[in-house]
């Protein structure tokens, strides 16, 4: 019996591990920090062995193949040993792959993945089609797998950590939805690693596979004409084609309208376009089945999230955005006078990137966090009315004294959150909750 060592117990891990036990491996997990008590339970279950707080390297470095999950980085010291023993060292995604039966549509991107992977999945399922979905959003690839449940599509969110560990993995459908500057660290902070990263979602397409790209991506577009073996699989998506919302896919004649879809702004016209393309790719799903799947399509939350309004002052939640990118999209598709909530752990931040946005769409920014040192440096200079605040309570206080009925305040922070919050989703309820009940209050 070959001995399969997993090293991280969360989620990836865990899936891993029952995937692994399945086909008769001797499985051991070893994570260096807690295991959550649910997989703990999960695992006791299945009688597979595990370790927290610690790596056993006598135990990890007996395996004939080590599963890392994609929190850990090649540099960790474990994983530097397993190499010296040139052991196999894979990860969840590659080992998952080996026992898929059904297609797959992989979906990687700096922004935007979640949101397009929920809204693939939604058209898929409302059109009748057996499709699962996961990934980095919702369970593992390896506990779908493992579940072993008939599926003809799965739709996996992918991250470029995950994407780092692949061999053999091929999506019949990719998509790169853009390239940012984003988790640098642990790319040497050299960018051009970042986007080969990404790029490895395309390593192995072969005929009949393609994948699909953002022409105004200019990351994405200048790779591309580096590679030119690439561009027999490439679609391009070209922005101009759905500026008002409205958008014809290549081979049909139906008009598809967002008028009706919760999905706000041009950033995420072009991810229901990139979903809807390749819905329809798939041969199984009808444009009428398309429109009647955006038409209901509700968002993950914490993206461009309408809460509330309140004396006339409309609250929206985009805690998600944890970088510059991000906050441009949705100032982009701001069509009122906008109080823009900004700051928490910045990241290293260029706000020239918004800042025409800023000076023509926002009345005033409210820095939140510890340390708003970054944001006081650059906007004041530039003209922009900029307070600053130390808690959630105190900005959305400054927020309401600034803001006048028909203005909207933004929680779009441009940020990581964890000087203040636990994570950006802890920031995104304490915005909602707090401003429900003001208007209850009301």
């Amino acid at each position: 019996m070959k001995k399969l060592v997993v090293l991280g117990g969360g989620e990836s891990g865990v899936g891993t591990a029952i995937l692994a036990k399945e086909k008769d491996y001797q499985v051991f997990v070893s994570d260096f920090g807690a295991i959550k008590q649910q997989y703990k339970e999960e695992l006791n279950k299945l009688a597979i062995l595990f370790e927290e707080n610690k790596h056993t390297e006598e135990l990890i470095l007996d395996a004939d193949i080590i599963v890392k999950s994609p929190g850990i980085p090649d540099k960790a010291p474990i994983i530097k040993k397993a190499k010296e023993k040139q052991l196999k060292i894979i990860g969840e995604i590659e080992f998952a792959y080996l026992y898929s039966k059904s297609k797959i549509i992989g979906i990687t991107g700096s922004n935007g993945k979640t949101t397009t992977t929920l809204l693939m999945h939604h058209i898929l399922q409302q059109s009748g089609v057996k499709a699962a979905m996961g990934g980095n959003v919702g369970k593992s690839y390896a506990r779908i797998i493992a579940e072993g449940l008939d599926f003809d599509w799965t739709v996996l969110e992918l991250s470029s950590f995950q994407l780092d560990s692949i061999e053999t993995f091929s999506p019949d459908i990719a998509m790169i939805l853009n390239i940012t500057k984003d988790h640098l660290d642990r790319y040497e902070y050299k960018i051009e690693n970042y986007i080969q990263s990404k790029f490895l979602i395309t390593k192995n397409l072969k005929e009949g596979q393609c994948f699909l790209y953002n022409t105004h991506n200019e990351a994405t577009v200048d790779y591309l004409n580096r590679h030119d073996s690439l561009k027999k699989y490439a679609i391009g998506v070209d922005q101009n084609d759905f500026m008002d919302g409205k958008f014809i896919l290549p081979n049909s004649n139906f008009e598809f309208d967002m008028s009706n879809s919760s999905l706000r702004g041009i950033h995420n016209y072009f991810n229901a376009y990139c979903a809807a393309l390749a819905a329809y790719k798939t041969g199984l799903v009808t444009e009428k089945q398309i429109q009647e799947a955006l038409n209901s399509f509700v968002n993950a939350p914490h993206r461009l999230e309408k809460v509330a309004i309140y004396n006339g002052i409309e609250f929206v939640n985009d805690s998600k955005a944890t970088n510059v990118d991000s906050v441009y999209y949705a100032l982009q598709s701001m069509t009122k006078p906008t109080i823009l909530i900004l700051g928490g752990v910045d990241k290293g931040n260029d706000y020239n990137e918004i800042l025409d946005f800023v000076q023509s769409k926002v009345k005033a920014i409210v820095a939140m966090g510890t340390d708003n040192s970054p944001i006081l440096n650059y906007f004041p200079e530039k003209g922009i009315h900029t307070i600053s605040t130390n808690s959630l309570d105190e900005a959305i206080n400054e927020s309401i004294k600034l803001a006048k009925s028909g203005d909207v305040v933004l929680l779009s922070p441009a940020c990581a959150s964890f000087d203040l919050f636990n994570n950006y989703e802890d920031r995104g309820d304490q915005f909602r909750t707090k401003i429900l009940t003001l208007t209850k209050s009301n």
